[in-house]
């Protein structure tokens, strides 16, 4: 399916999302769409997938102008969208999210749809069992599912928004196997990313848009440096490494024991010092996420103590933790991070550490959240719903909301969703707490990320977890075979016993 956009303008109020928008997109190519947060790009393929319509403009689908007034008259005509955040229903099985949407009568045959399931899904190399619930799934299963539920629904064109973020490498290789393989039956994939390093593996031709507008399309072999400059209007650096880690020992795991189906993770002993960073790697469902949550009284431990700032909180819950300077921001921002239906003021009134008493001060808090949105850099309005924003404001937002005075902080994809300006802004933002004293536990996907900001990292590997390794000396490829399991017995030989 050939798409193209003539001139197509979108508004947000005062905001001019899309300004003369032309692109020809070919069938069966990967195309890229490239741009820092608030670009335009996740409002482009939102006009193209339904989900709002353009203030002027067309689209043409193999020649012929179209209409698509809602995300059914898109999928009607072939185009499907994977959304940053899977639009699924945790509660019901992967089966019962597969036919949502489905035409045809109301009670289904989920016997011969699990067979179309399964017959579907080995073409791609997928392991999804249908009977599985959606919330024991991974981000990356996830999408996986919703890959498979628009393509039986007949979508013939599919729009990946940000899809590799939060998801783990094996994960990505997966998906971008399936990509590959659906571009040569003739579909039209167009892969909306700010990540440099997908794009120039994926990609045939990316377009760039910046302020809504598009500055350039350019073939592959991509140059990286011209496509940043592209993106930001400008060269970015990443900065030197700045190691602010001090001796005070801030939190204390003895003896650790958790055990959440299906892992278990044993006899952890580690100790975080004030001012350090500390980087959690493996692949999605390795067990880091258990490991933070059971730091913060998200997770109680079998056994084993907790210790913050010489007091155990081992079987406390989570408003305990915080109480001592302990935040939490999970990697769902809209599920767990943020409130939906809330505007930025109402969060940073919320979440305020000011005495708010019988009335609340509606004027000095749109005033804070001004501050908030200026000093994060975020797109946006006090006034705005937080689902209004991009994904890569809503993580800003999240961010800006930790309270100062926190000694330890805990993250789940701090970066998710930002572009490479944005990501280094925030890690400058974040070691500015190191320097005042806080510390920093952090699970991420993007290796390079994990050695650039951490001072020691925690690899884990089906429940097992490694010594601390020296982030300094440490490479990718080092990483790299210790996350796929490989390389453990001379890690531990090597380092003393964590």
């Amino acid at each position: 399916m050939n798409v193209d956009f003539k001139n197509i303008n979108k508004h947000f109020g005062p905001v001019h999302a899309n300004v003369d928008i032309n692109l020809s997109i070919k069938s069966g190519s990967i195309y890229g769409i490239l741009g820092e947060n608030g670009a335009g790009k996740s409002t482009l393929m939102k006009v193209l997938s339904g989900f709002i319509q353009p203030n002027s403009g067309e689209i043409l689908l193999d020649g012929k102008v179209v209409t698509i007034d809602s995300p059914a008259d898109a999928i009607n005509l072939g185009i499907g969208m994977l959304h940053q955040d899977p639009l699924d229903f945790p509660p019901m099985r992967l089966i019962e999210n597969f036919i949502v949407g489905q035409k045809g009568g109301l009670v289904p045959s989920y016997k011969e749809i699990s067979k179309e399931f399964n017959e579907l899904q080995s073409k791609f190399g997928f392991s999804l069992d249908p009977e599985a619930f959606i919330d024991s799934l991974t981000v990356g299963e996830r999408q996986q599912l919703e890959i498979l539920r628009l393509l039986w629904m007949g979508a013939n064109a599919l729009i990946l928004d940000e899809p590799t973020t939060g998801i783990s490498l094996q994960q990505k290789v997966k998906l971008f196997s399936a990509l590959k393989i659906l571009a040569q039956q003739g579909k039209t994939i167009i892969f909306v990313s700010h990540k440099l390093e997908d794009v120039e593996i994926l990609c045939s031709k990316v377009s760039i848009l910046r302020k809504g507008m598009l500055v350039g399309e350019v073939p592959a072999p991509f140059d990286s440096d011209k496509l940043v400059e592209m993106m930001f209007g400008k060269i970015i650096s990443l900065g030197d490494r700045n190691n602010v880690s001090q001796k005070k020992t801030v939190l204390e795991l003895k003896e650790l024991f958790i055990e959440q189906y299906p892992l278990r993770i044993e006899n952890v002993n580690f100790q975080l010092h004030a001012g350090e960073v500390i980087g959690l790697a493996g692949m999605e469902g390795s067990g880091q996420d258990i490991l933070l949550r059971a730091c913060v009284g998200l997770i109680r431990p079998i056994s084993g103590t907790v210790i913050v700032k010489d007091k155990d909180l081992s079987n406390k819950k989570y408003h305990e933790y915080m109480k001592h300077g302990v935040s939490f921001l999970p990697a769902s921002r809209l599920e767990e991070g943020l409130v939906p239906g809330l505007t930025l003021a109402e969060h940073f009134t919320i979440a305020g550490d000011e005495e708010k008493g019988l009335f609340i001060d509606k004027e000095y808090f749109k005033e804070k959240a001004e501050k908030m949105i200026d000093e994060y850099h975020i797109i946006g309005r006090p006034e705005l719903n937080v689902e209004s924003l991009s994904g890569g404001n809503q993580q800003r937002a999240a961010l800006a909301l930790l309270k100062n005075w926190l000694s330890i902080i805990l993250l789940e994809h701090p970066t998710r969703g930002l572009d490479i300006e944005s990501a280094i802004y925030m890690w400058g933002k974040l070691k500015e707490r190191c320097l005042q004293g806080a510390s920093i536990f952090f699970i991420s996907g993007d290796l390079e990320e994990i050695l650039q900001y951490s001072d020691r990292i925690l690899v884990f590997f089906s429940g097992h977890v490694s010594p601390p390794l020296d982030a300094s000396t440490t490479t990718i490829d080092q990483l790299g075979q210790l996350i796929g399991g490989k390389g453990w017995d001379q890690v531990f030989s090597s380092k003393e016993t964590l």
